[in-house]
């Protein structure tokens, strides 16, 4: 595994961190989710991302993680990097939502108790709340560090104006924004075009992408329909009716690329995006330690050709991607 420093702080981070959003909670047996949560950490990913309401439901993958730290990885927490978020819903009433340093820090110690944990390594807003000062939440940061519940702070669905005041109210207290985290792959451009990738570089600031596959459509999964247990079929985040065939017919042309480079689409796709020596890290999810160790190939071919890069701008510009 390749690793990078976030910005430029002294945390290095696997090129390819694992996220615990869908498939480590209730619904998904425990023992699946302890194989591929070992499979990632015995390929070199150290940096498990969490948040506190990914389950489902709600909280249920931190305390399925947090089983499985204690049956498995207590011994090599020093060798791992684990973080969550507060931000959207997760409790009911008017505490249980937005960027409030009640929400925050109340969301933080649920988070330690069903992670078993002392400290996470990173804490999250998990997004900008337009209802609360952006100096409450970042407060709530400086203050969650300072109290040792949390080693470094980031920010989360930031857009750009809110980000830079919030890098800027951080490293006024001595308390450094590692990282942003935001959606970012092939289809999904905003990162360049709003400019967060130059804004993070210049506060030295890392970035790390969610979503790098786009909800599994950069693979070959809607090739030939709308699989019965895909995402796309209960309309899940990902709608049937953005899988149109204009959309195939773009997807395919992307994977014959992808097969001159002896890539399946999903780690072209992966690739990609760590071309940006800005990006410290993708979060891939997986459902299965198969598709984990196909994903995880991608960090060994990162490199593309100009004329590759036109080609895949090319194809994604006459698909109406860009």
């Amino acid at each position: 595994m390749q690793y990078r420093k976030a910005g430029e702080s002294g945390l290095k981070l696997p090129v390819i961190s694992l996220g615990l959003w869908h498939n480590f909670g209730d619904s998904a047996p425990l023992e699946r989710s302890r194989d591929i949560l070992l499979n990632a950490f015995d390929n070199g990913v150290t940096h498990f991302d969490l948040a506190n309401n990914y389950g489902p439901a709600y909280g249920s993958a931190e305390v399925n993680f947090g089983k499985i730290m204690a049956s498995d990885l207590r011994p090599h927490r020093d060798e791992m990097v684990i973080s969550t978020k507060a931000g959207y819903d997760m409790w009911p009433g008017p505490y249980g939502d937005g960027g409030s340093r009640k929400y925050l820090m109340a969301s933080l110690d649920q988070s330690l108790k069903r992670m078993g944990l002392e400290y996470v390594d990173i804490f999250y807003s998990h997004r900008y709340d337009p209802e609360t000062p952006i100096e409450e939440t970042m407060q709530a940061l400086v203050d969650i560090v300072r109290s040792g519940k949390a080693l470094y702070a980031g920010i989360s669905n930031y857009p750009q104006e809110k980000a830079i005041q919030a890098y800027r109210y951080l490293e006024d207290r001595d308390v450094h924004c590692i990282l942003h985290q935001g959606r970012y792959n092939m289809l999904v451009r905003k990162a360049e075009s709003e400019g967060i990738l130059d804004c993070t570089a210049e506060a030295g600031t890392g970035y790390i992408a969610f979503s790098p596959l786009a909800q599994g459509l950069l693979t070959d999964r809607y090739f030939n329909g709308i699989p019965e247990d895909s995402r796309a079929s209960v309309n899940h985040f990902l709608k049937k009716d953005s899988i149109t065939d204009n959309l195939v017919a773009t997807l395919k042309k992307l994977d014959a690329i992808a097969a001159g480079r002896r890539q399946t689409l999903s780690q072209m796709a992966l690739a990609w995006i760590l071309k940006d020596t800005r990006v410290t890290s993708v979060i891939i999810g997986a459902s299965s330690v198969s598709q984990l160790l196909t994903n995880l190939e991608a960090e060994s071919c990162l490199e593309f050709t100009k004329e590759e890069l036109l080609e895949i701008d090319g194809i994604l510009h006459d698909g109406g991607c860009l």
